[in-house]
Order: structure tokens, then sequence, then C-alpha cells
């Protein structure tokens, strides 16, 4: 028995109506995306942390999200494991022409193009009504960052974009200055936030702009802010912690911080 039908043979025992896993047997499509967002996540951070030892340990967990929905789809009859395989198999044969016939790619930019008409084709063959939209098919489940990326990208196929920087980094200050009016004029939280989630929109779009994947980018801020935080935690806690000191005492120390960082650069 090879160790994919091992882990497939395990999934069925634990979901066994009569001897299988009480927890196992309750769950459905619906619970178990927490903790397939979950595990994705880890897989993430073990490669954020370099953690190479413990990746095959995330990528097994995740792998087993994968066969709990294979196996549920096979219970009610809809699909099972061998076709959630089959169709990534066809899929990424079908979408890499120039690997698998006799189609012309030169570069990874000619391939993305080639990759997201693709999709594109696709969308549209699975639309009931007409073509698919532009924006057709960009999950509302992911996580906003990754998802207004998606959204930019998509735009920009079709030429909704700013053709250079410097005009995001306008509309970035321009987001800016609409907020400091809105604060100024006492506008209500709800158009704060608003004008917030635009500002942030267009800090994704000065990221993409700038080939800057934004949520590794906020993920190292803020392992740097927690690791500075720390530190300063940690040179304030012989006069009496964070929690006695002012605000100029944490500024002051925070400034150390990051020169001592500069240092060991």
């Amino acid at each position: 028995m090879s160790t994919i039908e091992n882990l497939l043979e395990i999934m069925r025992r634990l979901r066994d109506p009569v001897n299988g896993c009480p927890w196992d047997r309750e769950q459905t499509y619906h619970t178990l995306v927490p903790y397939t967002l979950e595990e994705a996540y880890e897989v993430a951070d073990a490669i954020e942390q370099n953690d190479l030892a413990q990746l095959p340990d995330e990528l097994g967990d995740l792998l087993f999200q994968v066969v709990f929905y294979a196996r549920i789809g096979e219970e009610h009859g809809r699909f099972d494991f061998e076709e959630v395989t089959r169709r990534i198999c066809d899929k990424l044969v079908r979408r890499h022409p120039h690997v698998f016939a006799d189609a012309n790619i030169n570069s990874a930019e000619e391939q993305t193009h080639a990759w997201e008409e693709h999709k594109r084709q696709e969308r549209d063959r699975r639309a009931k009504a007409g073509p698919a939209g532009v924006l057709d098919g960009v999950s509302l489940a992911l996580p906003a960052l990754v998802r207004a990326v998606k959204l930019q990208r998509r735009a920009a196929r079709v030429g909704f974009d700013w053709p250079q920087v410097e005009g995001v980094l306008a509309k970035v200050r321009e987001e800016l200055a609409e907020i400091e009016a809105e604060r100024e004029n006492g506008a209500a939280p709800e158009r704060l936030a608003e004008e917030v989630g635009d500002l942030l929109f267009s800090c994704v779009n000065l990221a993409r702009h700038l080939r800057v994947e934004p949520e590794a980018a906020l993920r190292t801020a803020n392992i740097k802010f927690e690791q500075r935080f720390r530190h300063m935690e940690n040179t304030l806690r012989a006069n009496g912690g964070v929690e006695n000191a002012s605000l100029e005492e944490m500024d002051a120390v925070w400034e150390m911080v990051k020169q001592s960082e500069k240092t060991t650069e």
C-alpha cells in the first residue's frame, strides 16, 4: 500500500459511521474551512521562518484537509480523491501547452499572460449566461489583501490601471488627505472606515506596482514590530516594565532598538 493509499484508508476509518472518530464524523465542507485556512497559514509560517524541518509536517496537515474534503465528497456521491487529482492533472496539462503541446512561450511574463487567458476561457465555459465578467471568480473568502491584489490584476489585464507608479503614489497621498479632511470635519466612524479602506486598497496597488507581495510584506512588518516591542519590553523591565513607563520613555527605548538594528546590519 502506498502512503497516499494509507492516508485515504485512515481518512475512511476516521469517518466510519460506526467505529470512526466522533469529531471527524461531524465535520462538513463548511466546518472544515477555518482549519484549512489555518493549515495554509502554518505552511506559510514555516516557510517564512525558514523552518524546513517542520515544513513537511505542515504540508502533510494541508494535504490531509484535501483528503478530508474528498472523503466527504465521496460519501455524498459527488467526487472522490481520484477525481480531485484527475482534475488538477488535466488543468495543469491544459494550462501548460508550451510544455505538453507545441505552444511557444519564452518567458515567465508570457506564461503568466497565457495562464490568465486559459483561466478566463475556463470561466467563460462555466458561465451560464454569456461571457464571464473580468472580476468573476475572485473569491470573497480570500484574505482582503490577497483579494485586492487579484481584483487589481484582473482590472489591469483590460487596461484599467495606472501606467506608472507615480500615479499610484499620488493616489495614496490623495486618499490620506481625504482621511485627514474627513477627520477634521468630524466624520462618522463608518465614513472614516470607508476612507481607510480606500487608502489600504491604494497601498496594495502601490505594492503591486513595485512588485512587492503585500501579504508577505505585512507579515514581515508584523514580525519586525513584535521583535522591536519585545526588545523594548525587556529593556524597560528592570525599571518597572512597559506598564509603568511613559510614552516618552518607550519612544526613547524604541529609537534605541532601531539604532541598534542599523549597527548590526
